[in-house]
């Protein structure tokens, strides 16, 4: 017979150990319950519930792109400048985003991200538990939709009522937002460590291309640095980046979402990192390029810029609003994901800057901030289009950091320089040619030549070569001031005063002077045939989504006729053959200009075009006094004659005004 197996009697003691536990743990609950009521944390929960609800509510896709990194590219399409404030973030949409990143993403940071309702109990306990066993946690506590409700709406603090909000936060996200929208906005903030935010931003700070271009293992090697940024940024800590790619490629092989010869293959794959490649222009090109963008974002909302004004109340008021409409444009820039196309070719940026420092090698004296005393500053523009192809704004300097601009931002007195704009080219509208006889004699109240040398009676076209100061005072004497600054105005000249509608502007003296940019604009509408073009370096800009918002920038205008423009260009051929810039003529390409140089030989220019292109030179020092030697044909010649020279090379002579 087969002996009944006894069964163990219950110890009541084990089982009222058993059950007390429970009612204490009940109790406890019951209790922690009854406190949380009894004090003021469930007034604050509530409050966090309500701030938490009307946060998200009063959201809008906008605030998940609201830092986006502008580029600009030079005229071959190679990025020579980021515009952005502490971040380089790049905002792509969910249809753009590679399915490998989504993937990744979801895989190794919140497996069950298209089942929960924004926060994962299951996950919460997961890793609690691995926490305990000391076992390597996967995947955090923390959903995706978590994780983008700190990096959007909250501080990263640690904190009860920051981490209540944040739940409340992704419960309110999850219900406003689709799932492809919560991970649209994660992959495109979510931090990727060395200034990048978001994938498109790491893809091209880690490896130079778009994330569009990114191998299976690339891809995974970025998603693993979003956990910890300090722990896995691989300038730092590659080996830790590596490991954590490979764990993702697993979880990417558990969830199916690759094979198992695409996982194997990815892991072999070297990771080799490279610099985002920024072909900078230079200081000087990223001022002229801002300053282009954020007038061509203005003109394209509505501004309308003014250099005439009836009265000095009606500048004022003008000036305020340019002020605040530049600022607000100049924020959106640095934060609107803007790409901007211009006409800058860093080839001759770099020509024309080693034109200007060789030219200057020899003066060495400086102020005490470091900068060179006697300075330089030019502007090349391309006849074709009358866009700006170079801009030197100072001589360069190592160690020596300057943002002024003063190809553009400086105002000088233009001398002689301004006699074909504002008093030959005006008067060859009225009727004078270049062989009207002019009086060439000291007034009283007139102007010396230099030299003191005077001809009685000289030809315009002579005048012109000669740069005779008497001959031009009486011609700008007989067509009137009046009349012919409206001229400079016409081609957006600023800074013109009331005072300066007098006789002395004949031959440069104005209130504050003008730019190489204006003194460019201005030579390159006579080889244009007369017609005026707004100078800018500005080609096209597109939104972040990729559409033209800004084209065609610039107006033109008809300035001068097409006759008054071909007699002024022939007659200019001659000031390079038989006049004051003789010496500067250039080989092989027929060009017309015009010297200048003010009283004490403060300033000096050098403005010539030849069918290809149009540049202004200056020389002088940044607060005016008399420099040895200076004049038109010597410093600001020698600059122009090197630059124009080199940058003809190889193209043939070609007949200007056509």
């Amino acid at each position: 017979m087969s002996k009944k197996k006894k069964k163990k009697s219950k110890s009541p003691f084990r089982d009222g150990l058993f059950y007390g536990t429970q009612i204490v743990f009940l109790l406890t609950i019951v209790g922690c319950i009854i406190l949380f009521f009894l004090s003021d944390y469930w007034k604050t929960t509530v409050q966090l519930y309500k701030d938490a609800k009307t946060l998200v509510e009063n959201s809008d896709r906008d605030d998940f792109s609201a830092y986006q990194t502008s580029i600009v590219y030079d005229d071959q399409g190679e990025i020579i400048k980021l515009v952005k404030k502490e971040r380089f973030q790049i905002y792509l949409s969910i249809d753009n985003i590679p399915e490998t990143a989504k993937e990744a993403i979801v895989s190794i940071e919140d497996k069950r991200f298209y089942q929960h309702n924004g926060i994962d109990l299951k996950a919460i306990l997961r890793a609690a538990i691995a926490l305990v066993k000391k076992d390597e946690i996967t995947q955090g506590g923390s959903t995706i939709t978590q994780q983008l409700s700190r990096n959007i709406f909250l501080t990263h603090t640690v904190s009860w009522e920051r981490k209540v909000e944040e739940i409340f936060i992704s419960l309110r996200l999850e219900k406003i937002y689709s799932k492809d929208d919560i991970l649209e906005f994660y992959l495109n903030n979510v931090y990727f460590a060395n200034g990048y935010y978001g994938i498109e931003a790491a893809s091209m700070g880690y490896f130079n291309k778009s994330s569009s271009e990114l191998t299976l293992s690339e891809t995974a090697f970025l998603c693993a640095i979003p956990n910890n940024p300090t722990v896995y940024d691989p300038r730092k800590n590659l080996e830790n980046t590596l490991k954590r790619r490979d764990r993702i490629l697993d979880e990417m092989l558990k969830d199916e979402k690759i094979t198992e010869s695409q996982c194997a293959e990815a892991k072999q794959e070297t990771i080799t990192l490279s610099n985002m490649e920024i072909h900078s222009a230079g200081t000087y090109v990223d001022s002229y390029v801002n300053y282009c963008a954020v007038r061509a974002l203005m003109e394209s909302n509505g501004f309308v810029f003014k250099n005439e004004f009836a009265d000095e109340a009606e500048e004022e008021e003008y000036k305020a609003l340019y002020d605040e409409e530049y600022n607000n444009w100049s924020e959106k820039l640095m934060s609107g994901g803007y790409r901007v196309y211009t006409t800058i070719n860093r080839d001759m940026q770099e020509k024309l800057q080693t034109a200007v420092d060789d030219s200057m090698y020899g003066f060495v004296t400086q102020k005490e901030d470091g900068v060179y005393n006697v300075q330089a500053a030019a502007t090349c523009i391309d006849n074709d289009t009358g866009k700006v192809k170079a801009i030197v704004g100072g001589r360069s300097q190592d160690n020596v950091e300057s943002s002024f601009n003063r190809a553009y931002q400086s105002r000088r007195q233009p001398g002689s320089a301004i006699k074909p704009l504002l008093v030959y080219a005006p008067a060859l509208e009225k009727g004078y040619s270049a062989n009207s006889t002019l009086k060439d004699v000291k007034t009283a109240d007139g102007p010396s030549n230099a030299g003191g040398v005077y001809s009685g009676s000289i030809s315009l076209r002579s005048a012109v070569e000669k740069s005779r100061n008497a001959a031009a005072w009486s011609l700008y004497q007989a067509i009137t001031p009046s009349y012919a600054m409206q001229y400079l105005l016409d081609m957006e000249f600023s800074g013109i005063t009331k005072d300066d509608y007098n006789l002395s502007t004949a031959l440069g003296g104005f209130t504050t002077g003008f730019s190489t940019v204006e003194m460019a604009s201005g030579y390159a509408t006579l080889e244009n045939n007369g017609v005026f073009r707004t100078p800018t370096c500005i080609e096209k800009i597109l939104d972040s989504n990729g559409n033209v918002i800004v084209d065609s920038v610039g107006s033109e205008k008809q300035v001068y006729t097409e006759e008054t423009a071909k007699e002024m260009t022939d007659i200019l051929e001659g000031v390079l053959t038989r006049g004051t810039g003789v010496k500067r003529r250039l080989k092989n390409i027929t060009a017309a200009a015009k010297t200048g140089t003010t009283n004490d030989n403060k300033d000096g220019w050098f403005c010539g075009y030849t069918s290809y292109y149009t540049t202004a030179v200056w020389v002088g020092f940044d607060i005016p006094q008399e420099l040895e030697d200076l004049s038109g044909s010597t410093y600001p010649g020698e600059i122009w004659n090197t630059f124009m020279e080199d940058i003809h090379e190889g193209l043939e002579d070609r007949e200007m005004n056509q």
